[in-house]
């Protein structure tokens, strides 16, 4: 039998359905979800969880003209089906094809980009208002997670919005869950309302005062506020207090909790809240995982996981793979928690995804999720140090962007002595330009006291979390997505010296002096550099190798010394080129006047760098022993044939 779904082009053809032909739809958009990230990879949880909310809202709003501004992109999935991308949404998250999250670019649909969490609010009222001083008339609708509630910036947003006292609808859907759980009191209240949903008093007296409305000889707007202020009272009257209130005492009107499940439910709500003038919440309840067994009972699980089978719910790993750096990272933590009651763990709701788990449960007066508030768990981590604690702030590297100023401001500024452990740095490929860890090294470099440093391997990363525990100062370490190297690890730890690198080949600095080019590289590219330097050799080409360590301090004296004598330097780093590893070296090399040398930096171009598989992207951008070797070549003047691979434009 032929699916509905394959019919549906555009949002507009679902206003011909019948709310049975909408939940036949429903369960064939979460088998489409399902098969295509069981074999692609990405966001299942959370898309299953919104299809009839998606579905709702696209039916009652008369979109693009309304527009839809969605929290988080990995909630889009279902968007992204209904707006004319069908027929492409296998090609998601591969190089190419379609975005795992919202971009403008891909549809007019897509109103305002989105991946990081709590902008919705934001971008929402900043459409209405643009509509409202230009005499337009659409309606502007923000969907938010509660767990994006936890974001100082949505809260921002609100209170804006409710002095503003704009037509602007904002659905909160309320799943309990960021990625990991919901922390905080605003998660204690909203579950306030969740309960009061079921509560038996809550029904009856809902049910009686439904009756009451519709009988009013008025309909429209003055019957829908009454409803909304009896159903205020309602809570009030149930839960002995001002539940939902929250909301209006900030200025906006506050409906339900309502079953974000139930598709003739939504689009009754939906039809009558659109009619309503001024600010709106209306809080909808959801399951993360919704429709597939194993992703309702573990969402955060079942989140973003790689290839399953569908079918078993069995990820598919190789059981002979290393562990990952977040692995290593973690058990390196607990390992050194045992011995020094003075560490602690932060996370911005990535318990996870940062393994900061292993913490929490070994030590979990020692841990802290403190929700998705970036600025926050930085700040409170200078509070813990000046308080005689070992902060480790664990944190992916695109998400500490929003931490910025108090990086500066909070930590640096005071000298602190707090641990910035980023996961995901460099590229994280199928998840895009929003997800690349690729401006670390230069926000956090530029910063007075800030110390930068990046491991060649997972054996490196043990010694390098010690090392920078039991420094002075603040401190970043940054380290990749995935699977570490498998090199074995060291029983012991031990501190590395502070801006020192380490000279791989040849053994002695006076062989290295007598080399044609010194190969500079930066974190995990010293084994792309180690190969091109063997490979090399092979040529009859006699080039050095360093695995710098420090960004920030620089071993100056070695790159100094390698750059009168081998008089040739190529840096590389799993960063942009602009303000990276590369650009410390050369504002060096400026400073102290050594003007002869010839430097070549290979890296990220100043672009967004799309999103697709890692080894594609590094490919493509020269991060390859192929394109290392072609550098050497062309740094010392050795004539090659053009190379059979597009043009490179991460070197410099």
């Amino acid at each position: 039998m032929a699916r509905i779904l394959d019919r549906i082009d555009s949002p507009a053809q679902l206003r011909s359905l019948s709310v049975a032909e909408m939940q036949t739809l429903a369960e064939e958009i979460r088998q489409e979800i399902i098969e295509t990230v069981s074999t692609r990879g990405g966001h299942l949880a959370p898309n299953l969880g919104v299809v009839e909310l998606t579905l709702a809202l696209h039916t009652v709003f008369n979109t693009p003209h309304d527009l839809l501004v969605w929290d988080i992109g990995h909630q889009a999935y279902v968007h992204k089906l209904l707006t004319g991308r069908r027929e492409r949404f296998r090609t998601i998250r591969q190089f190419g094809g379609l975005s795992g999250y919202l971009r403008r670019e891909e549809s007019p649909y897509d109103v305002f980009g989105a991946s990081h969490a709590s902008t919705s609010i934001s971008a929402a009222l900043g459409l209405a208002v643009a509509r409202d001083l230009q005499g337009q008339d659409f309606k502007v609708v923000a969907i938010i997670g509660d767990g994006a509630l936890t974001g100082g910036m949505a809260l921002e947003a609100l209170n804006n919005a409710g002095s503003l006292k704009k037509n602007l609808i904002i659905i909160l859907n309320d799943n309990e869950k960021s990625i990991s759980d919901n922390v905080g009191a605003i998660a204690t209240v909203l579950a306030k309302a969740r309960r009061m949903q079921t509560s038996p008093g809550y029904q009856r007296l809902r049910e009686v005062t439904k009756g009451s409305i519709e009988r009013l000889p008025v309909v429209g707007d003055v019957a829908l506020e009454a409803a909304a202020r009896a159903e205020t009272s309602f809570k009030q009257f149930v839960l002995h207090s001002k539940s939902g209130t929250i909301f209006e005492e900030l200025g906006f009107k506050f409906f339900g909790p309502f079953d974000g499940h139930d598709l003739a439910l939504l689009i009754d709500v939906l039809e009558n809240i659109k009619r309503i003038e001024g600010p709106i919440v209306v809080q909808v309840v959801t399951k993360k995982g919704k429709g597939w067994t194993f992703a309702e009972e573990d969402a955060t699980k079942w989140h973003g996981p790689g290839a399953f089978d569908y079918r078993t719910g069995v990820i598919k790993r190789n059981p002979n793979d290393p562990p990952t750096y977040t692995e290593i990272f973690a058990n390196t933590l607990v390992e050194l928690a045992e011995r020094d009651q003075a560490i602690v763990g932060i996370t911005a709701a990535m318990a996870e995804g940062t393994g900061l788990k292993k913490l929490h449960q070994r030590f979990p007066e020692r841990y802290f999720d403190v929700g998705i508030a970036e600025q926050h768990a930085v700040t409170f981590a200078g509070g813990l140090a000046v308080g005689g604690l070992r902060p480790v702030v664990a944190i992916y590297s695109t998400f500490m962007q929003r931490a910025f100023d108090q990086v500066i401001h909070d930590i640096c500024m005071q000298n602190l002595h707090v641990v910035f452990a980023m996961d995901r740095a460099g590229v994280v490929g199928e998840d895009g330009p929003t997800q690349h860890g690729l401006f670390d090294i230069a926000f956090m470099r530029m910063i007075p006291n800030m110390k930068v440093m990046a491991p060649r391997d997972e054996n490196e990363l043990r010694h390098m979390l010690y090392t920078a525990l039991y420094m002075d100062g603040p401190v970043c370490l940054r380290y990749p997505r995935g699977k570490a190297r498998g090199v074995p690890l060291d029983k012991e730890l031990r501190p590395l010296e502070i801006g020192k690198a380490e000279l791989l080949t040849p053994a002695t600095l006076s062989e290295a002096r007598r080399c044609q080019c010194a190969l500079l590289a930066y974190g995990t590219t010293v084994e792309l550099a180690e190969q091109a330097a063997t490979e090399l050799r092979e040529e009859g080409f006699n080039v050095a190798v360093v695995n710098a360590r420090w960004a920030k301090p620089l071993d100056e004296d070695l790159i100094l010394d390698l750059a009168r004598t081998t008089r040739h330097l190529i840096t590389i780093e799993d960063h942009m080129v602009a303000g990276g590893f590369g650009s410390a070296v050369l504002e060096l090399l400026a400073r102290e006047g050594c003007h002869d040398a010839r430097v070549k930096l290979i890296g990220f171009p100043d672009r967004l760098v799309e999103h697709g598989a890692p080894s594609i992207l590094k490919e493509l951008y020269g991060l390859s022993s192929a394109h290392i070797k072609e550098i050497v070549r062309e740094l010392l003047g050795i004539t090659t044939p053009a190379p059979t691979a597009h043009s490179r434009p991460a070197s410099a």
